[in-house]
């Protein structure tokens, strides 16, 4: 999947690996039984319920979509160590600056900042990714539905609007 980054972004969502079906399908997210372009929508992040294959629109919301293992797809606990290559994606995120990056499940989260995913709680985290703010968010994934809870994506959500001053659903960044 390409990465749809450029500079002056609000918020990069970070993914792990594409689902089969998201790299069959070559879109983000593609998975009717996932839940992450309602979830954007709803909590207000975009201003419509955006399909898989528009995910290169995100940008004009302020929002960059890359995963930590670009060269695989599938399930997270089928990934090979060697999938994950958290020294790329933070080379991604010191040349595109944004100022917020969210974890779209604990465990890209803890390959990239090395940290065992049992401690790491959703929401804002107290360090910091090539000067962005981190979150880590509940995954949208059906694999995750027991775990899904909307909280810290409406709390993700209200910080977004925060930092652009107002609408969260607001065009541009």
């Amino acid at each position: 999947m390409p990465d749809v980054l450029r500079g002056g972004l609000t918020l990069v969502l970070v993914g792990t690996a594409p689902s089969r079906i998201s790299a069959a399908q070559r879109a983000y997210y593609a998975n009717p039984a996932n839940k992450f372009w309602r979830t954007l929508h709803v909590v207000g992040l975009t201003p419509r319920q955006l399909a898989p294959q528009e995910y290169a629109a995100v940008t004009r919301y302020g929002i960059g979509l890359t995963d930590v293992a670009k060269r695989h797809s599938g399930v997270d606990a089928a990934l090979p160590g060697e999938a994950w290559r958290p020294d790329e994606l933070r080379a991604r995120l010191a040349r595109y600056r944004p100022r917020i990056v969210a974890f779209t499940s604990k465990r890209g989260a803890s390959e990239t900042l090395g940290i065992p995913t049992a401690k790491l709680p959703y929401g804002l985290q107290d360090q910091r990714l090539e000067g962005a703010e981190v979150w880590v968010l509940p995954s949208t994934s059906p694999l995750g539905h027991n775990h899904f809870q909307l909280g810290p994506w409406q709390e993700l959500a209200a910080r977004v609007a925060e930092l652009r001053g107002g609408s969260s659903r607001q065009e541009g960044s």
